[in-house]
């Protein structure tokens, strides 16, 4: 049974041969932690014998006194009981916004069915207890992804639940069977998409075989040899192979037209020989196959390329981990046989177009997922944060500059902005996006994969584009929120930091935001009807 002590018994530890201290009605002997606690041993001789709670919540979250309450909490204070909720694998957060409409129980949403939800929970219990964790030690160190992980993921079917609806889902066991994989929908793709980016890891996050769920599609969809797509399948859905994207090069990005990559038939007609270079590669560093944009006689063609001779990676550094395995590729007069052609040669274009929706599907669920998260550690910290005398959120009005409407759009105005007005712009932006996915979401689940390339290629752009665009400016309000922590990789403010160093991620990769911009209206246009002249 835990010990009990007075108030009167704490007040009398305090110095440096026995030091205790009081946080959340618990009590803490911190005499052997003075040496070791990060913050400097000055800092915990202020609080000796005192109630530390609120110094203690003015810097750190419930999850560091967790880290050290096995060693250090020693009992509780008589007749009190512990008030701040430390959360268990999987729950909810109860913070207001932090959640999807949808999940709030006050609301209802009629997208939703029961085995959305059991997919909801079973995909936060999954994250927490196995993606959080490596994917914080990943983005420390900068390695890639354990065999471990991915075994796990392929054993209950994550990886392959990643690729969206179809039949390679049929007659799999999904999490345990939270879901029938036939019954598996957009709206389901959305859920295990956005549950798997709350472990907060932006590096990893893409790391985390992101290659295969914009490649293996294209391969399921495109490659005609079916022995050939029947094992590659296999093989990456069970975790043995990894395999990635391979169109941009130093010489083209959005602009795929511009590929400089050559693949060049045999005389037997047996084989293309391509030679070029590929460059920010997601997971090039270790994977086994690269679905490969080249440049044929006629036009432009797309191959499936095994790691073999000829073909070579070199890591990249970017501004977010290297946990992503980004890299340079090249292929010097590298054979590959002509049966691993996808769609038809010289027409590879279609294929690449119709596989970057369900790519900037998935970036938008998670960048919009990701702008929740932030809102939540603001709403949390303008709670938590003590400036004279005062939370943060009661603190009167900061004299700035504001953008009002969209920046690309206002006029710039001198305006009285609050904490709140922040907080307010950035909820408003989260929840306009998260709405607009679902119905895009929604928009999916009835149409063929046909149907998606001709109608969904502009609203899905635009939603990328619009979002990466409020992520910009949800990354601004947070970090001047969180201040000087904003800016820091670790404590308080490490989720901010990390989201304004690496949301721009998200509106480049999968086409530029202006490229999308301009990619929903020239389709808008296309269908303009001509009595309307």
């Amino acid at each position: 049974m835990s010990k009990t002590f007075t108030r009167a018994e704490v007040a009398k530890h305090n110095t440096e041969d026995s030091l205790w201290c009081i946080i959340d009605h618990r009590v803490y002997d911190l005499t052997d932690f003075l040496d070791a606690h990060p913050g400097g041993s000055v800092v915990l001789a202020q609080v000796a014998g005192k109630d530390a709670t609120t110094d203690f919540y003015n810097l750190h979250r419930q999850e560091v006194i967790e880290k050290y309450r096995d060693q250090l909490c020693i009992g509780t204070i008589e007749g009190e009981t512990p008030e701040v909720i430390s959360p268990e694998p999987g729950s909810l957060s109860t913070v207001p916004y932090a959640e999807p409409l949808w999940l709030r129980p006050e609301f209802k949403s009629p997208y939703y069915k029961e085995s959305h939800r059991r997919l909801q929970q079973a995909m936060r219990v999954f994250t927490d207890r196995y993606v959080t964790p490596e994917a914080q030690e990943k983005e420390r160190d900068g390695t890639y992804i354990s065999q471990e992980l991915i075994d796990k993921m392929a054993e209950e079917n994550v990886l392959a639940m990643r690729l969206g609806p179809g039949k390679h889902l049929h007659g799999r066991k999904l999490l345990g069977g939270v879901v029938d994989g036939k019954e598996f929908d957009y709206l389901h793709d959305m859920i295990v998409a956005q549950e798997m980016v709350r472990s907060n890891a932006r590096g990893f996050q893409d790391g985390n075989m992101a290659g295969m769920v914009i490649s293996l599609t294209a391969v399921q969809q495109w490659l005609r040899n079916a022995p050939l797509r029947e094992k590659v399948t296999e093989e990456v859905l069970s975790g043995r192979k990894k395999m990635c994207l391979a169109i941009t090069e130093a010489f083209a990005g959005s602009d795929v037209a511009g590929l400089k990559t050559t693949a060049t038939k045999t005389p037997d007609g047996k084989h293309y020989i391509v030679n070029g270079t590929k460059k920010w590669i997601t997971n090039g560093m270790f994977a086994d196959y690269f679905v490969t944009g080249c440049r044929t006689e006629k036009g432009f063609t797309v191959l499936l390329i095994p790691r073999g001779e000829g073909v070579e990676t070199k890591q990249i550094k970017t501004s977010y981990s290297t946990a992503a395995a980004t890299a340079f590729v090249q292929f010097e007069n590298v054979k590959v046989p002509v049966e691993n052609l996808l769609g038809e040669e010289h027409k590879g274009f279609i294929v690449i177009m119709s596989n970057f929706n369900h790519e900037r599907f998935t970036m938008v669920c998670a960048v919009i997922r990701m702008c929740m998260t932030v809102t939540e550690e603001c709403m949390k910290w303008c709670n938590q944060r003590i400036v004279f005398g005062k939370k943060l959120i009661e603190q009167p009005v900061m004299r700035q500059k504001y953008f009002l409407l969209s920046p690309w759009l206002a006029s710039e105005n001198d305006m009285l902005l609050t904490v709140g007005a922040r907080l307010a712009r950035m909820i408003s932006l989260c929840e306009s996006n998260q709405a607009w996915l679902e119905s895009i979401a929604y928009q999916m689940c009835n149409m063929t994969y046909a149907q998606q390339a001709a109608h969904l290629g502009g609203p899905i752009g635009l939603l990328k584009s619009h979002a990466t665009r409020s992520a910009q400016e949800i990354a601004d309000h947070a970090t001047n929120i969180f201040g000087g922590r904003g800016i820091t990789q670790t404590g308080m403010g490490r989720v901010i930091e990390m989201f304004h160093r690496t949301y721009k991620f998200d509106a480049i990769l999968g086409g530029t935001e202006e490229i999308l911009a301009d990619l929903g209206v020239r389709q808008a246009m296309k269908k303009f009807p001509k009595a309307m002249l």
